[in-house]
């Protein structure tokens, strides 16, 4: 494989790589250049907006934002304090159980918990019956609370991961020199765990909220006004991308400064970590719990697994037995090759482009290179819903100049403008995996390499992709598994007759046909269990 990825690298020159990366970047400048064009119809529908719907859009995302922030800090990091620091029965299984509902796409826990929890859903008949009474027994499912539940069951973890990663490397010694000193538990979790963690999850955060926003698929199925939806709207129901554009920039921003606050939250964990205890686990066992303890510790950590992962993916099951004699197999075929295929091309393509700069970068480290590496590594942060507003603009603009180019045809017609888009998401990710790999590579092998006569490209290929070979399948996986569960780039820009699992379990479940949307939804989650596999073997070969 390091063989496939390394060929065709000989004679790139470092502006070639930089006008990869631009291109790229062009969603998000075009976004940005659309502000250029201010006047006309664009300024009168985004004043006629704002005087109506933008300031409902802007307090309803404000509002769900902070349920979920609230959500999953509380969630996350109480799970993280007790597997940690704390010892009771299964705590090494659910250290990794925890992970679970990452596997989880959320528009599919949207899904099922509609079918389950609303008026005619089976919980509520089942209770009415049992109590005798009549009407709604809880509010509306789908509704700003319900999608606040679906996105913190759905990414908790990310907080859960970085506080327990926080507090196994820095809080364990720190806790047990307190300990020693006579100071109480309660004490050693409030002035000494807990701070240690606050930079992990202000990080954990930042990253639920970036997704929080980047969704289209749990506010489109719940009917929130959401900016998304503002900017669909403007684009798909106002027939204007100049003013879809602009309302991308606001979301943007905020992006852009969670993305900051993310990035400082982790120079904080580093900084932490230099300063931290380095002691042995063995001086830092964790409390054993007895009795009341024990079973509320196992109950916390059991619930957010079964709320998050096990229950919907029974409900699911039992909607898809349910109907298992109307299951569209040979569709269902169709769509996961569809699927299969562009995740594959992306992934090769990707982990192809963030090796040549991560490369390029290293060996000839200058501020084009790096400048090339910070415009691929922003795409990650941006929404789907941007990342498409961005990509079509210039190309309509290219239509309208040169209309024999045939450029909204190439771009909307085929693959390559899904696969474009897919790559300006997620190309940070593959990004990420190899600068990991690479930070584990020390500088003497280069220059031993060279002193051998093994310089240029050679180096990549004989000395740097052997050793990488594990990161570049890893990034390999990742961005295949993002790729498939994309919703909201794929929905745009999908070529006619080219549905994938993500688009037909959206379109089925909107459709109120959950048993037949839960064979898709399925299949989505078996993917995203991909990188929580991966997640717990790294969890486990650092305890050990």
């Amino acid at each position: 494989m390091s063989r496939t990825l390394t060929r065709g690298f000989a004679g790139f020159p470092s502006l070639l790589f930089a006008l990869l990366a631009l291109i790229l970047a062009l969603p998000v400048l075009a976004v940005l250049g659309s502000w250029l064009q201010w006047g006309g119809d664009s300024a009168q529908i985004l004043q006629e907006m704002a005087r109506t719907v933008l300031p409902d859009y802007a307090f309803t995302t404000l509002g769900l934002c902070l349920m979920v922030a609230l959500g999953v800090t509380v969630l996350g990091l109480c799970t993280a304090v007790l597997v940690t620091l704390f010892d009771f029965p299964g705590r090494g299984a659910f250290e990794w159980l925890l992970l679970l509902p990452l596997a989880m796409p959320a528009y599919v826990v949207a899904y099922a918990y509609t079918d389950f929890l609303q008026w005619g859903g089976p919980l509520q008949v089942a209770l009415r019956d049992l109590l005798g009474v009549q009407g709604r027994l809880w509010p509306d499912v789908r509704s700003v609370w319900g999608a606040a539940l679906v996105f913190t069951l759905s990414l908790y973890p990310y907080v859960y991961l970085l506080a327990r990663t926080a507090l196994v490397e820095r809080a364990g010694g720190l806790m047990e020199a307190a300990r020693l000193l006579g100071a109480p538990l309660t004490r050693r979790i409030r002035e000494i765990a807990l701070p240690l963690a606050r930079p992990a999850v202000a990080a954990g955060v930042a990253l639920a909220l970036m997704e929080t926003l980047a969704d289209y698929g749990v506010s489109s199925y719940f009917g929130i006004q959401t900016f998304t939806a503002g900017i669909y709207k403007a684009w798909l129901a106002m027939d204007n991308r100049i003013a879809a554009a602009q309302l991308a920039t606001v979301l943007l921003a905020v992006v852009v400064l969670l993305l900051q606050l993310e990035q400082r939250a982790q120079k904080r964990m580093r900084f932490n970590q230099a300063r931290g205890s380095r002691q042995s686990s063995a001086e830092a066992q964790p409390v054993r719990l007895r009795g009341g303890p024990r079973v509320l510790a196992w109950s916390l950590c059991a619930l957010p697994v079964i709320l998050g992962f096990v229950l919907p993916v029974l409900i699911l099951c039992h909607a898809m037995w349910a109907e298992a004699s109307e299951l569209p197999w040979t569709r269902f075929v169709q769509w996961a090759l569809t699927s299969l295929r562009l995740g594959a091309v992306t992934a090769v393509l990707a982990v192809w482009v963030a090796l040549a700069l991560a490369f390029s970068v290293r060996t000839r480290a200058n501020a084009l290179s790096r400048t090339a590496m910070q415009l691929v590594g922003l795409g990650y942060a941006i929404p789907g819903a941007v990342v498409v507003v961005g990509l079509l603009l210039p190309v309509g603009w290219i239509q309208q100049t040169w209309p024999a180019s045939q450029a909204g045809a190439w771009v909307t017609a085929t693959a390559l403008g899904l696969v474009w888009a897919y790559l300006v998401r997620f190309c940070a990710v593959a990004l990420q995996s190899v600068q990991s790999g690479y930070a584990r590579i020390p500088g003497s092998l280069d220059d031993s390499a060279r002193m051998l006569g093994v310089t240029g490209w050679g180096l990549l290929h004989r000395v740097h992709a052997p050793m990488l070979r594990r990161t570049l399948i890893a990034a390999l996986l990742l961005v295949f598994v993002d790729v498939m569960k994309e919703l909201p780039a794929t929905m745009v820009l999908r070529p006619f007759n080219s549905d994938t699992l993500a688009v037909v379990a959206y379109q089925l479940a909107r459709d109120e046909r959950l048993g037949e949307a839960a064979l898709p939804s399925l299949a989505l989650v078996l993917v995203g269990l991909i990188p929580v596999i991966l997640l717990s073997r790294t969890l486990r070969s650092s305890r050990s």
